[in-house]
């Protein structure tokens, strides 16, 4: 069982809640930071610290739009595991409503860790850093690789000067804090409250016909659950500080994903749509919605990965990414955000 405390940013996102809960499993005690009206979405929480063995837990309001609140939630913490970034679902008016947020708080996140005293800091980056680079194209990526800035859509730039920052930190303070990053990919598996918001939302709206056609978008997965271990395992082992791990498997095109649903659920009456989305239509649909023109920069790009260094050095083991679509399928029907029945007008 682990020693120590460990502060985990964001503490109302699906990541961050899963972290939370490996980490109270193993021991450790936690704060989690939160917004100033985000009580409610962290009352799961506080049952996970229940129980012989595990971790308390207590919250700090911080922001990463502001100073204020990042020395009292850093102080007396032995770890940070830097998993807040705001994402966007629509393309933004400004890039910097994304970007300031990404960069500006993980530099709050480092330069209070370092006042604190924090051994390391796990941050939490993306597989956009890699994979938005033509010179690489056509190859899979390793933690060597990094994207163009040039190239990238705004989420993918901001992570990607977030992480240079923190290395640019780490090389700038020899004495401390250590840092090392975890690399997902999109994120599934079943979260531990009802929500739809991540990754598991194409999923969701596959399963209840809301996605007729199917855009050519290709993405390398991460199940919630690995992912938290991943960040322990990172936290935790000596050899991981200074390291970059990618933390995302097998690499699927979303008609790749519907086909797995349409074979598990066709059966069972739901009326998954298994055609490809020609790109003409997908530009012309982002002429009027911001959320189509924020997924037609990333039509066709691969995001080919290989997360062998995190098996080999971490022992990472992720769980097949067919079972990840699977169970985070039944985990949306069982909790009501998919109806049970099949929707009838589905085509």
């Amino acid at each position: 069982m682990g020693q120590g405390k460990v502060l985990v940013t964001g503490a109302t996102g699906l990541v961050a809640g899963q972290c939370i809960k490996e980490l109270l499993e193993h021991g450790y005690d936690v704060r989690g930071t939160v917004r100033g009206k985000a009580a409610s979405d962290v009352s799961y929480l506080p049952p996970l610290a229940d129980g012989d063995g595990r971790g308390t837990l207590e919250f700090a309001e911080a922001t990463l739009d502001s100073d204020a609140g990042w020395a009292e939630a850093a102080s007396g913490c032995d770890y940070v595991l830097h998993v807040a970034s705001p994402i966007p679902f629509k393309a933004p008016k400004n890039e910097d409503e994304i970007i300031r947020p990404t960069v500006e708080g993980t530099k709050r996140v480092l330069r209070a860790a370092a006042t604190a005293g924090v051994r390391r800091v796990v941050y939490t980056s993306s597989t956009d850093t890699l994979t938005h680079n033509s010179a690489t194209a056509g190859r899979v990526r390793t933690e060597e690789d990094w994207s163009d800035p040039a190239e990238c859509w705004v989420y993918a730039k901001g992570k990607l000067l977030a992480e240079r920052f923190a290395w640019e930190f780490a090389a700038a303070h020899p004495d401390g804090p250590e840092v090392a990053v975890v690399i997902p990919g999109a994120v599934i598996g079943p979260p531990l409250q009802s929500r739809k918001a991540s990754s598991a939302d194409i999923i969701r709206r596959m399963l209840a016909g809301q996605m007729p056609v199917v855009p050519r978008l290709g993405l390398a997965y991460s199940d919630v659950r690995d992912l938290a271990v991943a960040h322990r395992l990172a936290m935790e082992l000596p050899g991981a500080a200074g390291n970059r791990y990618i933390c995302a498997d097998e690499h699927l095109w979303m008609g790749e994903v519907a086909a797995i649903l349409k074979a598990e659920y066709g059966p069972r009456g739901y009326k998954i749509a298994t055609r490809d989305m020609p790109y003409w239509l997908m530009r012309a649909a982002a002429l009027v919605n911001d959320e189509v023109k924020l997924a037609a920069a990333l039509y066709g790009v691969p995001h080919d990965v290989s997360a062998a260094k995190a098996k080999r050095e971490l022992g990472w083991t992720p769980r097949p990414v067919r079972q990840s679509i699977l169970e985070t399928a039944e985990y949306l029907i069982s909790a009501g955000i998919v109806s049970s029945k099949p929707p009838k007008a589905a085509r």
